[in-house]
């Protein structure tokens, strides 16, 4: 499939672009959605998308290429070229949540209760976006004979675009039942979204043939195993304080 979608006045539209913008698109709506059946101010949601969005794809970029500061200190002209890929989700998530804070203190309003409406979005859309690896022919995995192995280059690789695909909208299911269910205190999703997704990522990442490296670790899964025990201790605290 062309990674190209079409071209408007010579400038190319890419397949992966169409689709977060999409995600972005329907995780908003999904938010507002939720703002309305608990009474909180859409208003309020909307400005603090306006910051977090740019801020988000900056903050994927700034970690990407932190991670591999080897290539772009030898091409600086690069790094703002994101049309060429580099985009990494755990910088977006943190400089999402640093902007949610500072914003939230601001405003004066509950930061664990906007990061509940919004965690249940940033799952489907992550759900949605990683088929534009599919459609760019990356993030792909190592070598399989399984059935459901997808052919690049030549090779028959496990699809983990699929596999993360899978497992962030069986998260982001979970996460909005869990939260009008089950949820007793502000910022149980939020904690339930970087405690699943970890876990996922982590196992998945293992597959991956083109990982952020520190040494011979895998970045992703450093980062998965810190969130993970960083979660369960929030939670456990949130959940003691409640009783």
């Amino acid at each position: 499939m062309n990674p190209v979608a079409f071209s408007i006045f010579g400038i190319e539209i890419m397949w992966y672009g169409i689709l977060i913008a999409s995600a972005v698109l329907i995780g908003t709506l999904l938010a507002l959605r939720e703002c309305r059946r608990i009474g909180f101010k859409e208003e309020n949601l909307i400005d603090l998308l306006i910051f977090i969005i740019p801020i988000a794809i900056i903050g994927a970029r700034a970690y990407y290429v932190i991670f591999s500061w080897d290539y772009y200190s030898k091409n600086p002209e690069q790094i703002i070229n994101i049309r060429s890929g580099g985009l990494a989700i755990h910088g977006a998530i943190f400089a999402a949540i640093i902007t949610a804070i500072i914003f939230c203190k601001i405003r004066k309003i509950n930061f664990w209760q906007v990061a509940d409406i919004v965690v249940p979005s940033l799952a489907l859309g992550q759900a949605i976006g990683r088929w534009g690896n599919f459609i760019n022919q990356e993030a792909y995995g190592t070598p399989t004979d399984l059935p459901w192995g997808i052919i690049v280059k030549g090779q028959k690789v496990h699809p983990t675009f699929l596999y993360e695909s899978l497992a962030d909208f069986a998260i982001f299911i979970f996460l909005v039942w869990y939260r009008r269910k089950k949820r007793k205190v502000d910022g149980e999703i939020l904690i339930l979204y970087f405690i699943l997704y970890s876990a996922g990522r982590f196992f998945i990442e293992g597959l991956r043939t083109d990982s952020l490296m520190i040494g011979s670790l895998r970045v992703a899964q450093l980062t998965s195993i810190a969130l993970i025990i960083i979660g369960v201790i929030i939670f456990y605290i949130k959940r003691k304080k409640n009783k």
